[in-house]
């Protein structure tokens, strides 16, 4: 058999790193890029500022939808980040390695892996049904924090564990405090972590539709309390493309989601980016 040489495995080895790189980018291109084509002509400032009409022919525009959307990321980011944030800070800084804990993690991901629909179904026993929360935003939000609270831990977690052990010892050589250790030197040093989880989370709050099908409720008015029932964009998306003939209008509000998850993703690396500069005295 013939041998390889360490050069040509190398060789091969950047073809594949950068293959897989490029096929990547290429179909985040293709798929943002077709959406956005098709989308774009439909949008105007009538579509943005009216709301919904029904029908086969989705007269109007997506007025309500989006003040449900920010309504349902808005509630589901105020519950959930705090939760998340000190669930994983007492995993990484002070749970003790036992049963206890591993037990805890081994749950945190087998709960990452249970499909959207059954979270959504757990929410419309519990909340929607026995709690008489009814189809509503905050049923839609709390159903969200069940989904993404464990990927909020998981990720700040490592973000926090990824931290080096001398800041540990250097902090708690000045005389900080556990507490101060932890929220003046890990946090701010594991901010970017912190906010890639944000930044996950609230990218899929926006893009989720199974578990919001049967928590939030189909209602395409504009909601008045957090009790209301309400409609986000994706499940905009999917009602205009199964129930209506305006698919036009269903790319269009693709495309309107599509430049929100943008514009978060990038005010959010942004305010991380100051916040660090302002840390270092670079600011």
């Amino acid at each position: 058999m013939r041998r390889i040489s360490p050069k040509t495995t190398q060789n091969l080895a950047m073809i594949w790193i950068w293959g897989g790189g490029a096929i990547t980018v290429l179909i985040l291109v293709v798929v943002i890029g077709y959406v956005l084509f098709q989308g774009l002509p439909g949008l105007s400032w009538s579509f943005l500022t009216t709301p919904p009409k029904g029908g086969l022919s989705a007269e109007g525009g997506i007025s309500t939808i989006i003040v449900s959307t920010f309504y349902l990321v808005a509630v589901t980011m105020v519950l959930l980040i705090p939760i998340g944030l000190f669930a994983s800070i007492y995993l990484a800084e002070y749970a003790p390695n036992n049963a206890l804990t591993r037990f805890i993690r081994y749950g945190v991901e087998v709960l990452a892996g249970v499909p959207s629909i059954i979270f959504g179904l757990f929410g419309f026993a519990l909340l929607v049904t026995a709690l008489h929360l009814n189809f509503s935003i905050l049923s839609g939000a709390l159903t969200l924090v069940c989904l993404l609270l464990p990927t909020m831990i998981r990720t700040c977690e490592e973000a926090i564990r990824a931290v080096p052990y001398t800041f540990r010892e250097g902090a708690l050589a000045m005389g900080c405090t556990r507490w101060q250790m932890v929220s003046q030197v890990l946090l701010p040093t594991a901010l970017p972590g912190i906010v890639t989880a944000i930044i996950l989370c609230v990218g899929r709050s926006i893009e989720e539709t199974a578990c919001l099908y049967v928590t939030l409720g189909n209602y395409y008015g504009m909601p008045t309390s957090l009790l209301s029932p309400g409609r986000s964009l994706s499940l905009h998306v999917y009602y205009l493309a199964t129930e209506t003939r305006a698919f036009d209008k269903a790319m269009a509000t693709g495309a309107v989601l599509i430049i929100t998850i943008i514009a978060i993703n990038t005010i959010t690396n942004w305010l991380a980016y100051r916040f660090q500069k302002r840390l270092k005295g670079t600011a």
